[in-house]
């Protein structure tokens, strides 16, 4: 007979003692608990003593957590955490380097317990963190223990990082910016200046002061491969909490310094995997990057400003040259005002008396102009090639340059994402962005001559316009999603895929649609549905066994915790636990946390969760949303929330 719901079979140990087995009750007060464990082995003062895990990240046990423990659970009777809250403060106060390295070396790996955090920042033990900072010069092992106890207690959000000093603040930034420090704590460092950046205007001016650009590109150049991590992560920090003046000056600054080309070298190129962590950072700064595009995108042409009819003049002079090379008192006005009009409908503006109107619309606004220009002047024989060639066209086979590339620029703004928020987990960025200079403009080089060579495989006329553009963005996408590792090698797989590959692809495709919806292939899919939901079933178990990574996103910034989730060979009981970076598929055994498949109650996805919810204050973002799932277990109704790597992942877990 099963035990009842609120009793929990466990072992407790204590070091030289026979561990006892337990039938805890639930509904029985802790202190109780405490008190009939250490009346077994006549330990007296049960106040002075805690329960917590034997294994795994070793949290105490308390009143709110204590329906997390399962069967089987092994625990551990140990100091309560107030008195080793106590100890540890008077320890790390010693005199004695030898106590005072161990003390600060064990409140490093008991602060990330919540429970012993309150009880130590409770007796301002925080205090004493900052005054060993501000006041030691000791950069070794003592401070590697001290600024790791710092930063876990800091996690728990019980106090804001804007009650830091201006003295400890510059000590932490001193470590970043030293020579001979141990990497151990620059990491620290780094780590603690990224926290600091999004919580306040005045701390993000502080780190952006004192931190140079300089110095974050020196740790973005070691062999290092989690110097080189933490460095990144504190320019992203720096470049999401910059205002957009701020921004594009950082961004200017860093492709002076050739970022982009020691990145593609040194990060995207190295011998070493690159992990989720730094692609989630690639993905932030190319999204950085491309947005700064947005303002010109959302920019109306204002027929008034002399700059911007300049560049719109530059482009019929480039395509015409000689022919409005013809001295001023040749032509009239009115004649000299045709013959532009008629340019301008030679270059393809719909407008062609008053060119300025088609640029009107924003997006794309200004920023299509910017790459006509730019095509223009910087291939100058490919833009002339197409004017001409289109000129000599009859009318209505004519290719119109600004009209394709006023809608070029806006296809490739909505499938580059340009003007959206970064996602908070997304980590698809195109390798080819960091190897480019002027990467959207070089872009729109190759795309809109790609435009002109569909449109003369399509035979199209102005009528077919939107048809062209529609197998333009295909034939974009489509190589895109093959993530060319050059700008070149994109160049020469959109122009393989011309119209009669894209005819065939939709063909097949149309034909797998009409075959799957045939009258016998509908009547054979439900004779063997059973079947295939039971593969469908077995499939999903096997990839639950085998197992997923997740990682740990807090409301404040993006985590690089991670933790592991797999089900039991027997389909019973779900494994859960905390892992480190680079593995990969932990055994089992390690990981410590368990929920009986039986105690699941229900599946909750997107905005039903409860870590979505508490999210909610700020901007949710749209990615968490459809990533988010939580496991409710349990009579009380816990839950393990997740956020899935990938929808795939979100899919299979399902």
């Amino acid at each position: 007979m099963p035990p009842p719901k609120d009793v929990v079979k466990i072992a407790i140990q204590m070091v030289g003692a026979i561990p006892q087995l337990i039938e805890l009750q639930q509904t029985k007060p802790l202190a109780s608990v405490l008190k009939d464990v250490c009346d077994a082995w006549s330990l007296p003062n049960a106040e002075r003593y805690a329960l917590q895990y034997a294994d795994g990240r070793q949290t105490y046990i308390t009143e709110s957590n204590r329906r997390d423990i399962k069967n089987g659970s092994i625990l551990r009777l140990t100091t309560s955490p107030d008195q080793e809250a106590e100890q540890l403060y008077i320890g790390i106060q010693s005199k004695n380097v030898d106590v005072k390295t161990d003390s600060l070396k064990k409140l490093a790996s008991l602060s990330h317990d919540v429970t012993f955090a309150q009880e130590f920042i409770s007796r301002n033990g925080l205090k004493q963190i900052y005054s060993i900072v501000e006041e030691g010069n000791d950069t070794g092992e003592m401070l590697a223990h001290t600024l790791k106890a710092f930063t876990e207690l800091m996690e728990h959000d019980f106090v804001s990082w804007e009650n830091l000093s201006t003295v400890f603040i510059k000590k932490i930034v001193s470590y970043v910016n030293m020579n001979a420090v141990d990497a151990s704590i620059q990491q620290l460092s780094l780590s603690i200046l990224e926290n600091m950046v999004p919580t306040s205007r005045l701390l993000f001016e502080v780190v952006k002061k004192e931190v140079t650009l300089d110095r974050l590109l020196t740790h973005l150049q070691v062999t290092n491969a989690q110097l080189q991590l933490k460095a990144m992560a504190l320019l992203i920090a720096l470049l999401l909490s910059a205002t957009d003046i701020e921004r594009r000056d950082m961004m200017d600054y860093l492709r002076e310094k050739n970022i982009r080309q020691f990145i593609h070298k040194n990060i995207i190129h190295s011998s070493e995997p690159l992990g989720d962590e730094m692609a989630h950072y690639l993905y932030v700064l190319q999204s950085v990057s491309l947005n700064l595009c947005e303002h010109r995108m959302k920019m109306s042409m204002d027929p008034y400003s002399q700059e911007q009819r300049d560049l719109l003049q530059s482009l019929r002079q480039a395509a015409f040259e000689s022919e409005s090379e013809a001295p001023a008192g040749t032509f009239s006005t009115e004649r000299r005002r045709s013959l532009c009009a008629k340019e301008f409908r030679k270059l393809g503006f719909l407008n062609n008396s008053n060119p300025a109107e088609d640029l009107r619309r924003a997006p794309p606004g200004l920023l299509a102009l910017d790459n006509m220009v730019y095509f223009s002047r910087n291939t100058p024989n490919a833009y002339s090639r197409f004017i001409l060639e289109n000129s000599s066209r009859e009318d209505k086979h004519e290719c119109p340059f600004a009209r394709s590339s006023i809608q070029l620029t806006l296809i490739l703004c909505e499938i580059l994402h340009i003007g959206e928020p970064c996602s908070e987990t997304a980590q698809a960025f195109y390798p080819m962005f960091f190897g480019q200079d002027h990467f959207f403009q070089e872009l729109f080089c190759i795309c809109i001559q790609l435009v002109n060579k569909t449109w003369k495989e399509m035979r199209a006329t102005q009528e077919d316009f939107d048809k062209v553009m529609q197998v333009v963005r295909e034939q974009i996408t489509r190589t895109l999603s093959l993530k060319p590792t050059s700008l070149e090698l994109f160049k020469t797989r959109v122009n393989a895929l011309n119209y009669s590959e894209i005819l065939k692809l939709r063909q097949t495709e149309r034909l797998h649609q009409e075959e799957t919806l045939a009258v016998p292939v509908l009547e054979l899919r439900e004779k063997l549905k059973p079947e295939l939901l039971e593969l469908i079933r077995q499939q999903r178990l096997l990839h639950l066994c085998e197992g997923t990574l997740f990682r740990k996103i807090s409301s404040r910034r993006r985590q690089d915790k991670l933790w592991y989730c797999r089900l039991s060979p027997n389909h019973k009981v779900l494994h859960y636990g905390d892992v480190e970076e680079g593995v990969q598929s932990p055994p089992i055994e390690s990981l410590t946390e368990k929920i009986p498949v039986a105690d699941m109650k229900m599946l909750l996805v997107g905005k039903e969760c409860p870590h979505t919810k508490e999210k909610s204050s700020g901007k949710q973002n749209k990615d968490v949303l459809e990533l988010a799932f939580s496991i409710v277990h349990d009579v009380e109704e816990y839950c393990l929330n997740f956020i899935a790597p990938t929808r795939s992942a979100f899919g299979r877990m399902g």
